[in-house]
């Protein structure tokens, strides 16, 4: 029994995704596969000589001339130039067991090309399908037929083999002539086991791989109509899909299709997959040729022309020099993307260069294979999907990192928005305050100058034309009372030194008029800070507040204030020695003497005046405003 092929790894792939996952179980499932244990009892014949003519009948064309052949019998090297169908006959001796009926005898024939019909003793045991066109082809199945014990002898018993295939000019290929493999005959059992470990093998593998690799193809046509950026990910799914449609002709027996057709549209297949896997090449290295992809569509379209004019007679011609170009083709691409890869220095450049080295390896093994010049095994088969998994997973692991870095940049920009978006609100804010500002500005202005045309003249004229001194100086308190509002609304900021100055002018001058004694003290250093207009009107208005509470209704006769600056605040103190506030109006300073006043006027401004008395100990208003409102 032939040992099994061994297993490819996939030892290129750093960190292998998934899909290589799935690719070990894959060939796990393969390896482990349930095969009935042979028995160990029986022996088995194996005929390899036998008598070869050709003959269309349904026996052995006992008329023609027969020539001794020896199997396997491989057309295209004993009669290249010869179609079938071909008779081979067989003589051997039945077995010891075969009179035992716990024991049936079977025959067993590795490869058939393309099909066989076998009569034993002169009668039908065993038909593979069609004889005509379109023909069954069972290249890849091997043959296992009962031999039944009524029509065996336990001599002399003869085995004809009636072959149909095809010169090797009529095919593209030499495994696809005809040809007959020796025949085993020996127990059913134990033949049974090898034709099953054999069919599994030539073809059940095939296909789970098949399925396996187009799922893999769908997935990566999805990816590249999802990005259509990724170009070479569309090509390599188109290359393994037309890998696959290929690998039909080894498995579907019964295509419903003359042989020359099957064989017309396998060259032409196989100029669209070099198509594919050149541009897939080119696409991966970043390169583009208007030319090439000019020539590859000339090359698909001038295969199927050249071969059609041939004829079916050199087909196997001219198909062997269109192989050849193909391979010339696909080679010299290999070699343009390694040098692209290694003059970039990517780590890509020598697990590519091992996969692309193994494979064009494989083709060479193959190549001699079909001259049998070493033993045939179809490992092409089995590696070129483990190289299809292994630089898939690649393209998956370089476009998980591109879409995990797209998506970090998709994030960054929606912050950037978000931030961007963010300060052209706050942006409309200001504008829109600076806006309603610059209307309240204006108005104060108008209303400023309203009440300095209008309203000051008049007090003016009052001031100067009454004859009532009482009239004449409750115009001028007016007149000064409207000058500190139009300055409150027009006015600029003004140096603290400067404010302290008036405000000591001003209290002295009227305690000095009431007869009380002023103790003024204020910072005497270069005092740099600015006061805003409205803080220096709302704190004179406090200080005279204060003033007037002093001289109206404290009876004091000496009266302290203190200016002090801090770094956070600026602090004004008025205590008076005077008989301090009655104890009938304790909770409710905010009634009289201006108190309600000054507080709302110190709220306003975002800081506090607090007002602290008791009967015999006078009084004492402390004004606080953080700097950076006054």
């Amino acid at each position: 029994m032939r040992d099994r092929p061994p297993l490819v790894t996939a030892s290129a792939c750093h960190r292998p995704l998934s899909w290589m996952r799935l690719w070990v179980l894959l060939w796990l499932t393969l390896a482990s596969w349930p095969v009935a244990a042979a028995p160990a009892d029986g022996k088995v014949i194996v005929l390899q000589q036998a008598v070869a003519a050709p003959g269309a009948g349904d026996q052995f064309p006992v008329e023609q001339t027969a020539r001794p052949v020896t199997l396997p019998d491989d057309w295209w090297r004993s009669r290249p130039r010869e179609d079938g169908p071909v008779w081979y006959r067989l003589r051997f001796d039945a077995p010891e067991a075969a009179g035992n009926p716990e024991h049936l005898l079977a025959a067993y024939i590795e490869r058939v090309c393309s099909n066989a019909e076998v009569r034993l003793n002169g009668f039908l045991v065993h038909s593979g399908g069609r004889m005509s066109e379109p023909l069954t082809r069972n290249c890849a199945y091997p043959q296992l037929m009962t031999l039944p014990a009524s029509l065996l002898k336990p001599e002399g018993n003869t085995l004809d083999v009636k072959v149909q295939g095809y010169a090797v000019q009529k095919v593209s290929s030499r495994q696809r002539s005809g040809g007959l493999s020796a025949i085993k005959v020996g127990p059913q059992a134990l033949l049974a086991h090898e034709q099953a470990s054999q069919t599994f093998w030539n073809v059940t593998a095939v296909k789970l791989l098949a399925v396996a690799t187009t799922v893999l193809a769908a997935f990566l046509l999805f990816l590249r109509a999802v990005n259509p950026k990724e170009a070479h990910l569309g090509y390599l799914g188109l290359l393994i899909l037309g890998w696959n449609v290929l690998g039909l002709r080894s498995w579907w027996a019964d295509i419903p299709l003359d042989t020359y057709t099957v064989e017309l549209l396998s060259c032409v297949g196989f100029a669209i997959v070099t198509g594919f896997t050149v541009q897939f090449l080119l696409s991966y290295s970043a390169l583009r040729s208007r030319m090439i992809e000019a020539g590859l569509l000339a090359q698909c379209l001038m295969v199927p022309l050249t071969l059609v004019l041939a004829g079916p007679q050199r087909l196997f011609n001219l198909s062997s020099a269109w192989y050849l170009l193909m391979v010339l083709e696909v080679v010299a691409m290999m070699v343009l993307y390694l040098y692209t890869e290694r003059r970039a220095r990517r780590r890509t450049f020598w697990p590519m260069a091992a996969m692309m080295t193994v494979l064009v390896v494989l083709v060479a093994m193959e190549r001699a294979a079909q001259f049998d010049w070493m033993p045939r095994v179809n490992l092409l088969n089995f590696a070129l999907p483990v190289i299809f998994f292994v630089i898939a997973s690649r393209q998956f692991k370089v476009f998980g990192l591109a879409l995990r870095s797209a998506e970090a940049a998709r994030n960054s920009l929606e912050r950037r928005i978000a931030e961007a978006t963010a300060e052209m609100e706050r942006n409309y804010v200001q504008m829109a305050e600076l806006r309603v500002e610059q209307v309240t500005e204006k108005e104060r202005k108008r209303i400023a100058g309203d009440l300095h045309d209008d309203l000051g003249a008049k007090l003016l004229t009052i001031v100067h034309t009454s004859e009532s001194e009482r009239i004449s100086s409750l115009a001028r308190e007016a007149l000064e009372e409207m000058r500190l509002s139009v300055r409150g609304l027009t006015g600029k900021p003004l140096p603290v030194a400067d404010a302290l100055a008036d405000w000591r002018a001003e209290t002295v001058s009227r305690l000095g008029q009431a007869g009380i004694e002023v103790d003024w003290r204020s910072p005497t250093e270069d005092v740099t800070q600015l006061l805003s207009a409205r803080a220096f009107v709302q704190t004179t208005r406090i200080l005279r507040e204060a003033v007037s509470n002093v001289i109206k209704h404290s009876g004091a006769s000496h009266c302290k204030v203190r200016c002090t600056l801090g770094q956070q605040d600026f602090v004004l103190v008025v205590q008076d020695n005077g008989k301090g506030i009655p104890m009938e109006l304790d909770g409710k300073l905010d009634r009289g003497h201006g108190m309600a006043s000054m507080k709302h006027r110190a709220k306003q401004m975002q800081g506090q005046c607090l007002v602290e008395s008791g009967p015999g100990y006078g009084t004492v208003i402390r004004l606080t405003l953080p700097l950076g409102t006054a």
